[in-house]
């Protein structure tokens, strides 16, 4: 005598296979938890920025060219950024970053402006607030890839400041990022040692020469 099924297989019509599961269109089997993904390799770069010292303030100087990997695909960027009146900033490295960092202090300067307490940027608190958003983003593996240069004046003596992307800082008569760290810096040191008292049409006659 056969049997009778353990289920009746009507029941089972354009289902799955008996011990399987439905398959749910749009369902989602896997972990809803992704890697997380960082940019690591800049796509628009700025290279060298330099940076000199002179009698009654500081030179920051850099070229407009955007490069596109090999390609000198950009020709009209703006590398070197006004803070206010006593601060201003340079960048190299990646475009996108810089521009990030640039909205992020514009916000920052209107806020302080809003408030009329008679607080602002200076070169230093600037370089300080680099310094500490820059190691934070390294600690995190999301590094901004850039080289910044900041420069003016505090408490009206000339400020040059260097900070990289992973948050190391130094203050220096003079400076210099990208492939111009290599070239001009040398020639730079030397023209400052040899007239540190330079003034402002020297100190950008010898910026113009290295840039």
């Amino acid at each position: 005598m056969a049997s009778a099924p353990l289920f009746r297989t009507e029941f089972w019509r354009n289902g799955p296979q008996p011990g399987s599961i439905y398959n749910f269109p749009g369902g989602k089997t896997e972990p809803d938890i992704n890697p997380m993904k960082r940019t690591m390799n800049p796509t628009v770069t700025g290279t060298s920025v330099l940076g000199l010292k002179f009698r009654d303030g500081v030179v920051i100087s850099a070229d407009k060219l955007g490069s596109y990997g090999s390609l000198a695909r950009y020709r009209d960027l703006t590398r070197v950024m006004k803070i206010n009146d006593t601060t201003i900033l340079g960048s190299s490295g990646d475009y996108a970053d810089f521009q990030f960092l640039t909205n992020l202090i514009q916000e920052r300067v209107i806020e302080e402006e809003c408030l009329n307490d008679g607080f602002g940027y200076t070169p230093l608190r600037l370089f300080s607030w680099l310094t500490r958003v820059l190691y934070n983003r390294r600690s995190n593996f999301n590094p901004l890839w850039n080289t910044y240069i900041v420069g003016g004046l505090q408490d009206g003596e000339p400020f040059l400041g260097y900070v990289d992307k992973i948050g190391t800082a130094y203050q220096a008569p003079t400076v210099a990022s990208g492939y111009g760290a290599y070239i001009a810096q040398p020639l730079l040191r030397e023209a400052f040692e040899t007239n540190p008292n330079m003034s402002l049409e020297e100190a950008a006659k010898t910026i113009d020469r290295y840039v």
